[in-house]
């Protein structure tokens, strides 16, 4: 039940009941300096008509992925999604549906989740998936929390080439914490196994490594989970899910928790979200795992039905039992990579994946062989690849591009001041030749 206070009578009414003489006093915790002193300068009030012609030409300001040539990264990336994507996920059933506190009475809905953890396994190669998190940064740091979690160690090595805002992400679960968090620089685009060697010790609890990284460059996984084991720490692995239909699956060189960002399974771009945070696991971490598992089982009458079977969550369960205080999930964007992941199977990965590494590798050459760019790193690429922009800045670069309605790529200053002369350039299946070229013409 809602209550609004309208008149002046009501709010001494309201006043009067909570024991305040005036509105300052309720507000007296909020400093001074951050009230609002007046009215509020807002313009006259609309009518639908004009208020709708009016949000338009707000929306117009913006130019979608859809409208123009897009060669994004960095984590969102402009892939092409089946029309079935957005037919099966626009039904009412599913794009209505909550969360299912009573999952005996959403079955349709625990059916789809258990399809896409079935998925999921099968994707990355582990035990045991989650039914959904946030998204790719939210589900590192639940990785590492669950690495802590498994035991004593307090120490955390990452490297430089995961994503930053994964990064940011992690920072800021541990602020309260005393974990030591280490991050290796990366200059040659790639970690150097050495270093992480000499890195990685007895204190170690996990080591967290991205691949392909945020510069596109493929690390040395296998390499890294010896490392890992060796010191008896927990390996920890951000994947991009369409790269597996092509690179080995994490589950394959050793990891023992695998996190994703979903959004190239069949989610938009949306300008930024929402997106899913994809987690999947040895049967060892089960019980540590974040949010909710759903399992299948028979009822009375023998027939094939599914259940939440885990559901550790602090609105679930006392609080000081929760594995997570996240109580929430992706579930329609996990419908939606069900759906695709189905639909594609693997050969339908693995051509995608061709597709990227085929045009991504042209668009590097078409790039490199410019007088005025050059490879940022020489290290094997997946579909992403860092070129070092010389006689102009990068800003001026991606501005003629723009004119031309061309999204040429990221800046790197924004994370690394030291690559601010650098540009991250993502290539997709639906990057046509002429289109690359038309990129290497405009910034030639």
């Amino acid at each position: 039940m809602s209550y609004f206070i309208h008149t002046d009578a009501e709010r001494r009414a309201m006043l009067e009941a909570m024991g305040l003489r005036d509105i300052d006093e309720l507000f007296a915790s909020i400093p001074a300096e951050l009230r609002l002193r007046g009215e509020l300068a807002l313009p006259p009030g609309m009518g639908e008509m004009e208020l709708t012609a009016h949000l338009h030409s707000l929306a117009a300001r913006n130019t979608p992925a859809s409208e123009a040539v897009c060669f994004l990264g960095g984590g969102c990336y402009d892939h092409f999604i089946p029309a079935v994507v957005d037919v099966i996920a626009s039904r009412s059933e599913f794009y209505t549906a909550y969360t299912p506190y009573q999952a005996e009475a959403s079955q349709g809905s625990l059916q789809a989740f258990f399809e896409y953890q079935t998925l999921i396994t099968q994707l990355t190669g582990m035990d045991v998936s989650n039914a959904s998190l946030y998204d790719g940064g939210s589900a590192a740091a639940e990785a590492v929390l669950m690495a802590l979690h498994a035991g004593n160690r307090r120490r955390i090595v990452t490297l430089e080439s995961v994503h930053p805002e994964y990064r940011q992400v992690l920072a800021t679960y541990l602020t309260n914490m005393d974990v030591e968090l280490v991050t290796l620089d990366v200059p040659a685009g790639a970690v150097e196994t050495e270093r992480l060697a000499a890195a990685v010790d007895d204190k170690t609890a996990c080591v967290l490594l991205q691949q392909p990284n945020f510069f596109g460059c493929l690390e040395p996984a296998a390499a890294a989970a010896e490392i890992a084991h060796q010191a008896g720490a927990v390996f920890v692995v951000a994947v991009d899910p369409l790269s597996l239909g092509l690179l080995k699956r994490p589950g394959d060189y050793g990891a023992d928790i695998v996190v994703a960002e979903g959004q190239p399974l069949g989610i938009p771009m949306a300008f930024g979200g929402p997106f899913l945070g994809i987690m999947a696991c040895r049967e060892q971490f089960l019980r540590r795992m974040p949010g909710r598992l759903v399992g299948q089982t028979i009822d009375r009458r023998g027939n094939r039905c599914w259940v939440l079977t885990l559901q550790t969550r602090e609105q679930h369960i006392r609080r000081e039992k929760a594995t997570s205080n996240i109580c929430t999930n992706q579930g329609l964007c996990a419908l939606r990579a069900t759906v695709y992941l189905a639909l594609m199977g693997p050969k339908g990965m693995r051509t995608v994946a061709e597709l990227c590494l085929q045009k991504a590798h042209y668009a590097a050459d078409r790039l490199a062989a410019l007088p005025n760019l050059s490879p940022a790193f020489n290290q094997p690429s997946f579909k992403e690849f860092v070129v070092r922009v010389r006689g102009r800045a990068v800003d001026e670069l991606l501005e003629r591009a723009r004119r031309e309605n061309i999204f040429a790529g990221v800046p790197l200053k924004r994370w690394y001041p030291h690559l601010a002369d650098c540009l991250l350039v993502a290539v997709t299946e639906k990057r046509t030749k002429a289109e690359i070229d038309r990129l290497a013409e405009l910034c030639s």
